[in-house]
């Protein structure tokens, strides 16, 4: 019974300490991974919210496409994530979404 007090601060150390940094190294181990996997072509979304092609690589920069003839720098550290283009296509449990015909396809504005 003397020593629950020390067990309890020490389960608290554990706690509060090792395990928050446990997870911030992995966290950083999978943004190292993915800074070494950049290159040019490549959609990515910025901590900032932008949306850009990979256009070239510095030694700790990467020039962003943004638009036609519109290349911004950025530091490595600022790219959040590799963006993947989203599948075209009706729901894959066969619901139609709004905007979609019956067919699958997208809904004829012109009529």
């Amino acid at each position: 019974m003397e020593l629950f007090p020390l067990v309890i601060l020490v389960l608290a150390f554990v706690l509060l300490i090792v395990v928050p940094a446990r997870q911030r190294k992995k966290i950083q181990e999978q943004q190292r991974a993915l800074q070494e996997s950049l290159t040019p072509g490549i959609p990515v979304l910025t901590t900032a919210g932008l949306h850009g092609t990979v256009a070239a690589l510095g030694e700790g920069t990467v020039d962003l496409e943004i638009a036609p003839g519109v290349v911004v720098t950025f530091a490595r550290q600022a790219v959040l994530e590799i963006r993947r283009p989203a599948v075209a296509g009706p729901a894959a449990d066969g619901t139609v979404l709004p905007g979609d015909d019956a067919d699958g396809g997208p809904a004829d504005r012109t009529r």
